[in-house]
C-alpha cells in the first residue's frame, strides 16, 4: 500500500524553497472564514490575489459571502491580498453536475464542483501571468485534500501554471480559521454553498425538529 501524501508538508517545502522571492499566486476562495487562515499562511511567501468564484446558491447568499470576504480583506491588515470577483454564472455549475444532482455530499457532484472552480482559477491564472494557483477548499474537514490536489496537478499540466500542494486544515489550519472568524466576527454559513448542499443541510434540520 502506498503511503498517503502529506500535502501540507509539500507546501511548506515549496515555500521554504522560494528563498525570499514572492511569486504571484491566485487563490480560489468561496468565503471569508475559509480564506482567513489560508491567507495568513500564504501571504508570508506569495503575492496573493483572491479569486471569489464559488458555486453559491441562492444569489443573495452569493452576494453576502462576497461582501463578507471583501470586508475581511479590508479589515484584516497586513495580509495585503487583492480581490477579484468572477462573474456569477450559476448555469455553469448546473451543466457541470447534470446527472449528479442526487449524489451525496463529498461524492461525484462535489468532485465536479472542485474541478469546475479550480479550472476557472487555473485558466484565469494562466491568462493573467500568475506563477501559482490553489484553492481554499482543503481547509474544510469535509473536503478531500487528495482529490483536490489530484485535480490541481492535472490542471497544472493543462494550463502551465504551478499548483501549490496543500491541505490547509492540517497543522491547526481549520482551528485557526475558527479563531480568526471569531476575531473578525465573520459570517459563517451553515452549508457548503450549492443548492443541493443547502437542501441536504436544512432537510436534516427539519427532520430533527419534526
Amino acid at each position: 500500500m502506498s503511503q498517503k501524501a502529506n500535502h501540507a508538508r509539500e507546501m511548506h517545502a515549496v515555500m521554504d524553497a522560494l528563498g525570499g522571492e514572492r511569486p504571484r499566486l491566485l487563490l480560489h476562495a468561496c468565503c471569508a472564514p475559509c480564506s482567513s487562515s489560508v491567507l495568513e499562511q500564504l501571504c508570508r511567501a506569495f503575492e496573493v490575489t483572491v479569486l471569489y468564484n464559488p458555486n453559491i446558491w441562492p444569489p443573495e447568499e452569493y452576494r453576502r459571502r462576497a461582501d463578507e470576504l471583501a470586508r475581511f480583506l479590508q479589515t484584516s491588515g497586513g495580509l495585503g491580498a487583492a480581490l477579484v470577483e468572477a462573474p456569477y454564472v450559476p448555469e455553469e455549475f448546473a451543466r457541470a453536475v447534470r446527472g449528479l444532482e442526487s449524489e451525496p455530499e463529498r461524492g461525484g457532484r462535489c468532485t465536479a464542483c472542485y474541478r469546475l472552480r479550480m479550472e476557472y482559477a487555473a485558466r484565469y491564472a494562466a491568462r493573467h501571468g500568475f506563477g501559482w494557483f490553489c484553492t481554499t477548499l482543503s481547509v474544510s474537514p469535509h473536503k478531500d485534500a487528495e482529490r483536490i490536489n489530484t485535480i490541481g496537478r492535472q490542471l497544472e499540466e493543462r494550463y502551465g501554471v504551478r499548483h501549490l500542494p496543500n491541505d490547509f486544515k492540517k497543522q491547526n489550519g481549520y482551528l485557526r480559521s475558527l479563531q480568526l472568524s471569531e476575531q473578525y466576527a465573520l459570517y459563517r454559513q451553515e452549508y457548503c454553498g450549492c443548492e443541493y448542499s443547502a437542501q441536504g443541510r436544512f432537510a436534516g434540520k427539519e427532520s430533527e425538529n419534526g
